[in-house]
């Protein structure tokens, strides 16, 4: 058995993968439309994939309402820099962010937690 996908529910999903897109890089995937919407990379490999749901309603983090349920977690160089550009590009920084100078949790344009975290030197 082989993983192949990872898909968040959302409102919007040109929006959400247009998000991610900018953030990691990957490409959108050839069939990509108004109600999903993937985005893999260059050799194919994992897709994350983003599917409207009309009634969707964003996790309330730390608030279990709405449980997150999961996230994704993105390993960078550094911290302050990868936070400031996702930032500009629509991603919400929440006030409780537990995780001190080791990770920061962001949200994104739907709500969706995720964390960067520093990038291991061995890999």
């Amino acid at each position: 058995m082989r993983l192949t996908a990872i898909t968040l529910d959302c409102p919007d999903p040109p929006a959400l993968a247009a998000f991610y897109q900018q953030a990691t890089g990957l490409r959108l995937h050839d069939a990509s439309g108004a109600d999903f919407a993937g985005l893999v990379g260059e050799e194919g490999g994992l897709l994350i994939g983003f599917q409207r749901v009309d009634a969707y309603v964003p996790p309330r983090r730390p608030d279990q309402s709405v449980p997150q349920q999961m996230h994704l977690d993105f390993a960078v160089e550094d911290l302050d820099d990868a936070e400031a550009r996702l930032t500009e590009l629509g991603a919400g920084r929440p006030e409780r962010q537990p995780g001190g100078d080791r990770w920061r949790v962001l949200t994104d344009p739907a709500g969706h937690p995720f964390c960067l975290t520093r990038e291991r030197a061995d890999g």
